[in-house]
């Protein structure tokens, strides 16, 4: 469990993986295109992995981090998420398929680097891990990608695989469903990274399953509502110095409350309107 630290009134509790082991724990928060929505959407970028972000706001709740107490009583959440799904809009557009004609290679700095979006640029480090869906060419030590519908395809089927494999392990729910059903579920959850053209049509044509039914169980995008710039940098704080504590209230967007204050300046404030 970690904090992002920074200006107290900019305080937020959040929940990641612990990467102390292996990386110097700065962080970045990128807002970047939703693969699937095209919104802006807040991801964490730390030590060459990417996460997306997921909160919980109860009605009523704060944070106590240190001597302070955080007013904004949400939870944050952070889990790995594949780049590649996150870039996977950014090669299909710098090929430009027209028709039979597969498009153009491209060097991946080239790619990346889109006019307002600058979030991109921190991808750079990974995003030769697109080779997975791209065709390579090699001249001298440069390399340049195209992306290529049939690896594209390969690869969302082997993630397809990976979840009717995971997703029966995961309850008795899953596990008592039958094998259409699983896949069905398989791809809607990879459909919420995917826009449906082409890819999640294309997917659901090779797997013989009905778009329209596997449209009707993907749910919204989720936007995290954070208004830091996606040049932030973050830097994460042992758990051991903060403790949280929250009331019980309904799962719902709130209005925002960011001021922290200083416990003892609390205290003293009542003291002296009490005597």
């Amino acid at each position: 469990m970690d904090c992002w630290e920074g200006v107290h009134e900019n305080r937020r509790l959040l929940i990641a993986p612990d990467l102390n082991a292996t990386g110097n724990d700065v962080g970045h928060l990128l807002s970047l295109p939703h693969p699937k929505s095209g919104s802006s959407t807040c991801y964490f970028f730390i030590n060459g992995t990417l996460q997306e972000l997921h909160w919980f706001k109860q009605s009523y709740g704060s944070w106590f981090l240190g001597n302070y107490v955080c007013e904004d009583g949400r939870l944050y959440t952070s889990t790995p998420v594949d780049a590649v799904f996150i870039m996977l809009p950014l090669f299909e557009a710098a090929r430009m398929k027209r028709g039979d004609d597969p498009g153009k290679f491209r060097q991946v700095d080239e790619i990346i680097y889109i006019i307002g979006c600058p979030g991109y640029q921190h991808l750079l480090s990974i995003a030769e891990n697109m080779q997975v869906v791209c065709e390579v060419k090699e001249i001298g030590s440069t390399k340049f990608f195209r992306l290529d519908d049939a690896k594209v395809l390969t690869w969302l089927c082997y993630k397809v695989h990976q979840l009717t494999q995971t997703l029966p392990k995961l309850d008795k729910t899953y596990a008592a469903r039958d094998k259409k059903n699983t896949l069905m579920d398989a791809v809607s959850i990879i459909g919420e990274y995917l826009k449906c053209d082409p890819w999640l049509k294309l997917l659901c044509h090779h797997l013989k399953l009905d778009l329209e039914e596997v449209m009707g169980k993907l749910p919204d995008p989720e936007v995290i509502p954070i208004s830091h710039e996606s040049t932030n940098s973050i830097q994460l704080a042992k758990s051991g110095t903060e403790k949280g504590s929250t009331r019980n209230g309904k799962h719902k967007k709130t209005k925002i409350e960011t001021n922290s204050r200083n416990i003892k300046e609390m205290f003293s404030r009542a003291s002296r309107r009490g005597s």
